[in-house]
């Protein structure tokens, strides 16, 4: 199909250049040419009518940032299937933020490597493209030092504690990166264990009461890490028996003889932190400025003998800052500006790129980039994100008095918009967030984006299927940019639609939505994913459902043994679900594992103060006075700081003085020892195990809890036992 525009009676078709839509717009554009229906002098008049497998540009809307990425890995398989000749070093992959998309980058392209010979099943539809996914092997350009780095990014880290409030989370968070883990010989279980400590020992933030100061928290010293430790390293001499106070300090009742040395490596960290980051938080000339960070990374952190060109790059990075200041190294430097400088010296550099080397190059949108590729791929220009916002130095003079020639940064990205479709000599691929991925509400494209599908819906048209060939004369006119089609045509009554209708793609949320695999749901004649994994999900998605197994098949066989412990029975009777699953099934429900809290508790919620009161009663019945108990709990850190903690104790110490005066009467006499059960059964087994409570004649339970029906049958169970073996 041909259209032309009117130029009086003589209509000039619009003949399609080699390579299609991309190739019109870069002519326009090399030619200086408004786009059709500008008023401006020189400008095209063509409308170019767009063959149904023009696929030079592509404009991508998906849900989110992975889903761009799955995207564009699918736009780039159905780029090397189409042309047999084109190879992944031929493709270059641009986006404005590397370090947001080098993880999704590397999580996707890097899974087409477990694609092996197990998922080859014959029950599986083959892929109407291909059956296998092509390896993509990736070379990820322009990373920052802090990321290619690891002992800079250990630096960085230094720099941003230095002005936070050193939270648990962050000192966990600095003691897991590789060459802290090497200098303090930290593994896995050590990292697992400190944080249970720090969780129990309630440390929250802040070094020391000192280190509050600039926070005007100077006299809340609960939740500090000197209160924490404090509490660590007295339980290593002491347990926590009888709410036990030494100097005000309550001692960690969770630290045994293997882990004292585990102990000792925390506490050497946190100290070593503390000096460091004294040392940061001073005013000094450059020169010292390079010496205490290279003192702090040496203190904190150890590269392997094989990584020493680690250490090595930061010195040079210290000594480049020292030489660039020249003569003005003696000037004292605040925290803020060193701290500003060399974070934006670790941030993402221009490197190279490596073209040409067998891999698909993925690098950040900047200038010198747009080297001409046979595939050039956009990620990630959303709304917001493109162009770059540029925050604002205080220290550019040129702010106050801006004039017309300065650099603009938001300009120069519009620039690397154009010179990236200009580098773009087959396929131009663009991909941007249309969709929000929670709530499905639609986002629209960046401006450049836009402005983009406006120029195209200008250049060319989509001619409808029963629209015939115009002859001169014709009366019928070309798709307007500005209306959704074109007039009716007096031949054929058929009306064009946009370019754009077929240039932007509209994305499903999710992988393995079925219409990624069916034959022209998306794009052309083929299904679009390559993912046979996914594929396995839309299939068991779209298929009749079956109805749910039987949880079991048959009943379980007898339990074997001859004994029968008590507790386990006890267990059974409060929890059946749970004791079943446990016990026969071998499947145990452990407690979901909680983030460490770094903010001070203003207030408990329910299971917070049932805790309070269980511990202050078991101190009372164990005989501690009211008050030392009372000190005890505060000393744990578990309260509101202060006088916020003092509402809790005054509404959960009355109920815990009922519970134990109630307890206390209904004792029958002195506590006795635990007292062994063995009972004989009529089926030949023997229930066994201790029962503890004893007073008397009486088995006394007390728990600062409403009576539930679990607590009576687990006093049932014990008492049935106690009565079977000392009638």
């Amino acid at each position: 199909l041909v259209a032309g525009g009117v130029d009086g009676d003589e209509v000039h078709p619009a003949v399609a250049p080699e390579g299609g839509l991309l190739a019109r717009i870069q002519a326009d554009v090399r030619a200086d040419l408004a786009v059709p229906g500008a008023p401006l002098p020189g400008r095209s008049e063509e409308r170019l009518a767009l063959d149904p497998d023009d696929r030079s540009v592509q404009i991508h809307a998906c849900h989110g940032r992975a889903r761009q990425v799955e995207v564009v890995r699918d736009a780039i398989l159905h780029a090397l299937a189409d042309d047999e000749t084109l190879e992944p070093r031929d493709v270059i992959v641009m986006c404005p933020d590397i370090e947001t998309f080098a993880p999704l980058i590397q999580a996707t392209f890097g899974a087409g490597e477990s694609y092996g010979e197990e998922l080859e099943d014959e029950t599986l539809e083959p892929l109407p493209a291909v059956l296998r996914p092509t390896d993509l092997r990736v070379r990820l350009a322009d990373r920052s030092l802090r990321q290619t780095n690891p002992l800079l990014s250990v630096v960085a880290e230094l720099l941003e504690l230095a002005e936070r409030r050193v939270t648990a989370s962050e000192v966990l968070d600095l003691a897991d990166r590789p060459p802290v883990r090497r200098r303090f010989r930290l593994d896995d279980d050590d990292l697992t264990k400190l944080q249970g400590w720090i969780a129990q020992a309630g440390i929250r933030w802040g070094l020391d009461s000192a280190h509050r100061e600039r926070f005007k928290l100077e006299r809340v010293t609960g939740g500090t890490w000197s209160a924490g430790l404090e509490r660590l390293l007295l339980g290593v001499t002491m347990t926590e028996d009888g709410q036990r106070l030494f100097a005000d300090v309550l001692p960690l009742d969770d630290v045994d003889s293997r882990a004292i040395d585990l102990a000792g490596r925390l506490v050497e960290l946190v100290d070593r932190l503390g000096i460091a980051l004294d040392a940061l938080g001073r005013t000094q000339p450059l020169a010292d400025w390079a010496r205490t960070i290279g003192q702090a990374a040496d203190a904190l952190a150890l590269t392997a003998p094989r990584e020493r060109w680690q250490r090595a790059e930061l010195l040079r990075l210290l000594e480049d800052m020292v030489e660039q200041a020249g003569p003005h190294g003696t000037s004292e430097l605040a925290p803020t500006e060193v701290r500003a400088y060399l974070l934006d010296r670790l941030a993402g550099r221009p490197t190279r790129a490596n073209f040409r080397t067998g891999h698909l190059t993925v690098c950040t949108l900047m200038p010198m980039r747009s080297v001409p590729h046979r595939v050039v791929c956009l990620l990630g220009l959303d709304d917001g994100a493109f162009p770059r916002r540029t925050p604002r130095d205080g220290d550019d003079l040129m702010l106050a008095d801006p004039l017309v020639g300065e650099r603009d940064p938001r300009s120069e990205d519009r620039q690397l918009l154009l010179d990236a479709l200009m580098a773009a000599t087959e396929r131009l691929i663009v991909t941007y967030s249309g969709n929000d991925e929670r709530t499905n509400s639609p986002r629209p494209p960046a401006v450049p984006i836009g402005e983009l599908l406006d120029v195209i819906d200008a250049t060319a048209f989509v001619p409808s299927a029963d629209a015939v060939p115009l002859s001169p004369g014709t009366d019928a006119t070309p798709p307007s940019p500005a209306t959704d089609a074109t007039p009716l045509s007096p031949e054929t009554g058929g009306a064009h639609r946009r370019a754009t209708d077929q240039v932007l793609i509209h994305h499903p949320l999710q992988p393995f939505d079925p219409r990624n695999f069916e034959s022209g749901a998306l794009v052309g004649a083929d299904a679009w994913s390559f993912d046979r994994v996914t594929l396995q999900g839309a299939q068991a998605l779209s298929s009749p459902r079956n109805a749910p197994p039987p949880f079991l098949a048959k009943p379980l066989p007898p339990k074997g043994g001859s004994v029968i412990e008590l507790e386990d029975l006890v267990r059974f009777v409060e929890y059946p679900v749970r004791a079943f699953l446990r016990q026969r099934l071998g499947i145990s429900l452990g407690g979901a594992s909680e983030e460490i809290a770094d903010g001070l508790p203003v207030e408990l919620d329910g299971l917070e103060r049932w805790g309070v009161g269980q511990r202050l009663l078991e101190a009372r019945l164990a005989g501690v006075d009211g008050h030392t108990a009372i000190k005890a709990e505060i000393a744990r850190g578990t309260l509101p700081p202060g006088r916020l903690g003092r509402p809790v104790i005054d509404v959960v110490y009355p109920l815990v003085e009922a519970i134990a005066e109630a307890a206390s009467l209904a004792a029958a006499g002195p506590a006795a020892d635990p007292i062994d059960v063995r009972v004989e059964l009529t089926d030949g087994r023997r229930l066994s195990g201790t029962v503890s409570g004893v007073t008397g004649d009486v088995l006394l339970s007390a728990t600062y809890s409403r009576v539930a029906a679990k607590h009576r049958l687990a006093a049932w169970v014990r008492l049935l036992a106690l009565a079977a073996s000392h009638p």
